[in-house]
Order: C-alpha cells, then structure tokens, then sequence
C-alpha cells in the first residue's frame, strides 16, 4: 500500500427519514475478492430532525460512535502503509494483561470480583493461550458466543443469565480499550461487534412513605443505619459511602453542603449537592482525611442487620443497600426532576442506565390510572 489513504465520514439521507452513516475511502481500497470500494456503510443511523430529548441524545452517541470507527479505520490504514503492526506486541500474552487490570480493580470488591470471573471465562474460552495479534473481530464474536453458551460460575448446570454475560463482556471490552490506549493494539477489534443486550431486572426500592418509616424505626447497628439514610438522600453507591471522608464534604453559603468525591466505579470526578438532612447522618466532623462512616465493612451478618431492621419496620420487601440508591433515583423523578438531572447526580455516563427509573415511574402511573373504575 503506497498511497496514503484518507477515511471521511459522510452522511446519506434515507427515504424513511433517517440518516446513513458511512465511510468515504479516497483511493479506493481493495477488498479480499479484488474488488474497489470507497464506501463502508456502518449500519448506524440518525434521525434527520430529532423531535425530542431521545432523539437528540440517539444521533449523539451514534454519531460518537460513528467517529470512533473512523478514527480506528484511518489509524489502521496507516499503520498498514508504514508496516506499524508492532509484531513485537502481537505476541505478548493478552491474558496476562488482563491479570493485572484485575488487580488494579481492588477499590470495589464487587467490581474485582467481575473481573476475575471474566479472567476465569476467557481463560476458559482460550485454553489458557491467547496473545494479541489474536484478538480479532472473529475473536470477540466467538468470546460473546462462549458466554451465552456457559454456565454460571456459581452455579453447575444453569446457564449464564443475560446480565452476567452482560457485564463480563463489558469488562472485556474494557480491557481492549486500555490496550488500544495503552498502544498495544493499533486498531479496536470491537468497534464492529454488538454487545450483549441486558435484561430489564426488577429494580426494589422504597417509597416516601416507607423511607420516613424506616426513618423512625430502630436499627441494631446505628452505623448501618446512618449509612442507609445517607445512601437513599444522595443516590451514592455503597463503594462510595464507605469510602467518602471529612474533606471530600464541602460548603458554601450559596450552594449548601455538597460533595467533591471520585466514584469508586468509574473513577469519575463528581460534585454532588446533599440536602441537610443528609449531612445530619454523618456524625461529628472528624479529621480531614477520615473516613465517615469508618468501620463499615460489607459483609452477610451486614445485609442479615438490614433485613432485619426493614421487616421490623413492617416493610415486607427483599432491600439491600443497593436498593437506597434506587430509592433516590426513584424518588426524584416522581417528584419531578428530569432524568438529564437525576442522571447527573447519580453520576451515570449514559442516560439509558437512568431511563430504567423512568419506566419504573411509567408502571406506576399506569397501575394508579387503572385505580379509578365506573
């Protein structure tokens, strides 16, 4: 290849109303039957006047998308040109990569713990041998079929459910992004694969009138408690509760009392406005560098504590403490606040992981129209 070539994006406008994305090549490449072609058609699509928030935020992240493919087709043309394929690189070990962005997930036990499993399947999926210069399109496509095809680790004979399969290829790709900026892969081989489609799992929270219940009700574990009522007034994850300290709790007299804190799951830097009933569940400040709730650890005589303290409040539902953070995001849009906000206090990146909630809300406006019979 001595041509240098250059990969534009371009649209073409469909007659059902949406918005082609494709690839323009200028020369033309030749493809493995010696035909030319300039076009690769992405299968992506935008809606040509988007009418509402959806919409809008559908050509976002497909345009987004559509660029990234760009970008990793223009860097694999010149690797190609300049004989860059990095042989060196395409024989190191994939899975000893992988080992150690296991380790370095140590913030979140439950996090790690996803990672490991999905080190034991790619093990499994490989034989224990898999160097780079095998991760391919094929590859990956092979990997997410072995996943559907799997038992659950737990579990012998019952196949792995869709939310598992879900986040262990999640954490692949994860890992194949790093590798790409890390600059041992000079192209992404997942940008063409689809990922896995998550089930909609019941989500249980509580509701105004229960949450004030369980407010008034006596727990054995006041720490625990503490923590709870914090968890449903913010949103925050327990990964983030446990380890959120004195500094991290700021204020202003404009604003009130907020939180500057990095997530525990995406490392992200959030700033968090926190009503004061919610600061009044920390305690005595402590030392800058304190943790809060210090002593706090997760554990099943924990979750034995909490279930407890929720069935003597006389609140017959399956609560953990996951379940205060859905509590708020529920709360929030049934009082009124749009979902591009309550997707910005719980720190999501995408607003489909948010739209759940609203769906939430959908049935229970619909259970509550069905009330009224003549």
């Amino acid at each position: 290849m001595n041509k240098h070539i250059n990969v534009t994006l371009r649209e073409k406008k469909l007659k059902d109303g949406r918005v082609s994305l494709y690839l323009d090549m200028y020369p033309p490449i030749k493809l493995s039957d010696g035909k030319e072609t300039r076009r690769e058609f992405l299968k992506i699509y935008l809606v040509e006047k988007p009418k509402n928030a959806n919409e809008k935020e559908l050509n976002r992240t497909g345009k987004a998308m559509a660029e990234n493919i760009c970008s990793e087709r223009q860097l694999q043309f010149m690797n190609q040109q300049h004989d860059l394929s990095n042989r060196l690189t395409s024989k190191m070990d994939f899975l000893d990569f992988f080992a150690g962005k296991v380790k370095k997930r140590s913030q979140s036990k439950g996090n790690q713990d996803n990672w490991k499993a999905t080190y034991k399947f790619l093990f499994a999926y490989t034989g224990g041998k898999c160097q780079f210069g095998d991760l391919d399109e094929k590859f990956c496509e092979g990997f997410k079929a072995y996943l559907e095809n799997s038992d659950s680790i737990k579990s012998e004979g019952v196949k792995l459910s869709k939310n598992s399969q879900y986040s262990y290829f999640n954490k692949f790709r994860a890992a194949l992004k790093e590798a790409l900026h890390e600059k041992l892969l000079s192209a992404n081989p997942m940008v063409r694969v689809k990922g896995v489609v998550q089930e909609e799992t019941q989500r249980e929270f509580l509701t105004i009138e229960e949450l004030k219940v369980l407010f008034n009700s006596n727990c054995s574990d006041p720490l625990l408690k503490r923590a709870s009522i914090f968890s449903a007034l913010t949103g925050l994850r327990w990964s983030d509760v446990i380890k959120v300290t004195w500094k991290e709790v700021q204020y202003s007299k404009q604003d009130g009392y907020f939180l500057r804190y990095t997530q525990q799951k995406t490392q992200a830097v959030e700033t968090l406005p926190i009503p004061e009933q919610a600061y009044d569940q920390l305690g005595e400040r402590g030392e800058a560098d304190e943790r809060i709730f210090n002593g706090l650890k997760y554990s099943s005589y924990n979750n034995i504590k909490l279930s407890k303290w929720v069935w003597g409040a006389g609140i017959q539902k399956n609560i953990t403490f996951h379940c205060f953070r859905h509590t708020y995001a529920t709360l929030q849009l049934t009082m009124g606040t749009d979902i591009y906000t309550v997707s910005k206090m719980l720190g999501h990146k995408n607003l489909k992981t948010t739209e759940i909630y609203g769906k939430i809300i959908d049935k229970k406006k619909i259970e509550a129209a069905n009330k009224i019979k003549l």
